[in-house]
């Protein structure tokens, strides 16, 4: 077992596997204090201003001499990035394909609806409109909870409550309304009831109308303030709802048909070394079988973009990644905030310094394949293959925006853990063994013990099987205990 690693050749600094004592020689260099698990410790002597190598790429400069041997934290280095750039479209060539070898006959076993769309739970979901009737959502659900004794094939019955959907204006209200949408016409759910108020700005006809055409058996909407006891009509909704899809039955499925979000949080600093890359060795893996995957996290590209621009399919999806880095810049600087105040206290803690390292870490967990899609904030999926989506780094609006697209389930790495859950399976999966041990309720998959002598080959092919079998109906923890939550972007004028 090695204590320390230098990821790539070119880097003047390594990444300590496990907390190293002052005076320990590691790669040929004296340690000149204790260097935490996750840190960095310079392999030469950097002067004031010399740049941080980590990945191969510059992850900042630092803001004092650093002899061989120095702990290398956010204190004593400076990310360089500042302001918009202007990119240059250089193609790099997809290599994925033969890396990933033959295509397998990989299945999982889901339902397929009847628009197309495959799912890879049953449930039922009861949405509300707008904020104000969040209670009688959770009435109707209660209530029918305890008149229901059996469940046929529906996994769960489930409320989202969320804070919007009057007195917003413009991008917001439409951002409410089309995630919402979204949620409606998602496969993992059997059936869902929408519920309105009557007076709210998301009015229901034309939320219906944005909706699309449903199966009136599956999908139902009504307004409380025109029926006259609301609780009542909502759970006989409910049991027309539940008599529609309690016999949906789960068939093979190819895996062609499985589309995957990629999300991190309370990232450190193995985070780029074990659990990130196990998701990019997936991603590479699922795109090959003409599957899907869905990088977010815009601000978290920052200082790696480039690699993603470059490995676009064409100049037009170039041109759409380069609009969703600098919109989001935008944004940050229309509101007056840095652009690339980032990371959190957590990430530092856990020995990520700058933007820059946790983008260049963040980013491996879509592999190494071709950009073939961009998405905007509550889009949906239209291509097949690696996508990127515009959403915040939050966790949850993050999580809620890939299921919003379309994913069926979302992959997250994290080196801190995290209980929360979106609307789809929110899988954690550890970046240390030691959060793993820690919370087993939290942590679905260790990729900790990468550093622990397992291959990444053997841990892609049990991380694989783990993945199928949960798109099958095996849940993960937030499913067991129940938190499934969603959370809308918000970025301008509450009335």
């Amino acid at each position: 077992m090695t204590d320390y690693i230098k990821i790539n050749p070119a880097d003047n600094v390594a990444v300590a596997l496990h907390p190293l004592p002052k005076g320990m020689v590691a790669l040929g260099v004296t340690l000149l204090q204790d260097v935490p698990q996750g840190h960095k410790f310079t392999l030469v002597d950097l002067a004031e201003g010399d740049n941080v190598i980590k990945y191969g790429y510059p992850i900042g400069h630092v803001t004092k001499d650093a002899p061989a041997g120095s702990w290398i934290d956010h204190s004593c280095i400076k990310t360089n990035l500042s302001g918009l750039l202007e990119y240059k479209y250089e193609p790099v060539a997809d290599t994925t394909a033969a890396a990933c070898g033959i295509p397998s006959a990989a299945t999982f076993k889901g339902y397929r609806r009847a628009d197309g769309q495959v799912g890879i739970r049953n449930q039922i979901w009861v949405i509300p409109t707008v904020g104000c009737v969040n209670g009688i959502c959770e009435q109707i659900v209660s209530r029918f909870k305890t008149e229901q004794t059996t469940t046929g094939s529906v996994d769960a019955i489930v409320t989202f409550p969320h804070n919007y959907g009057c007195s917003q204006l413009g991008g917001d209200h439409e951002n409410t309304r089309r995630v919402l949408a979204d949620m409606v016409r998602h496969p993992n759910a059997g059936g869902v009831l929408v519920v309105s108020l009557g007076c709210e700005n998301n009015q229901l006809d034309a939320f219906r109308e944005l909706v699309g055409p449903v199966d009136e058996k599956r999908v139902k909407m009504f307004a409380c303030q025109k029926v006259e006891d609301e609780i009542e009509y909502g759970v006989q909704c409910l049991r027309e709802i539940f008599e529609a899809c309690k016999g949906d039955v789960r068939e093979e499925i190819p895996v062609s048909e499985l589309r995957v979000g990629l999300k991190c949080g309370g990232s450190d600093g193995l985070s780029g070394i074990t659990a990130n890359p196990l998701l990019g060795v997936f991603s590479d893996w699922l795109v090959a079988q003409g599957g899907t995957t869905v990088l977010t996290e815009v601000p978290e590209m920052f200082g790696a973009e480039t690699i993603l621009m470059n490995r676009c399919q064409d100049e037009s999806t170039f041109d759409q990644t380069v609009h969703l880095i600098n919109d989001f810049k935008d944004y940050f600087m229309k509101q007056g905030m840095p652009v690339y105040e980032n990371p959190s206290p957590g990430n530092k803690a856990g020995g990520i310094s700058t933007l820059e390292e946790k983008s260049l870490g963040c980013t491996q967990k879509c592999g190494s394949s071709t950009v073939r899609g961009v998405l905007k904030y509550a889009d949906r999926l239209q291509k097949k293959g690696l996508n990127l989506l515009s959403a915040p780094g939050n966790d949850l609006v993050a999580s809620t925006a890939l299921g919003a697209s379309g994913c069926q389930m979302v992959l997250f790495t994290t080196g801190r853990g995290t209980p929360f859950g979106s609307f789809v399976p929110t899988m954690k999966i550890s970046t240390n063994s030691q959060i793993a041990a820690l919370k087993p309720g939290w942590i679905d998959f260790n990729a900790g013990v990468l550093v622990e002598e397992t291959s990444m080959e053997q841990l892609a092919a049990e991380f694989r099987d783990y993945v199928l079998a949960v798109a099958s109906g095996e849940p993960v923890n937030n499913e067991k205990h129940g938190i499934r939550e969603i959370a809308i972007f918000k970025t301008g004028v509450t009335l």
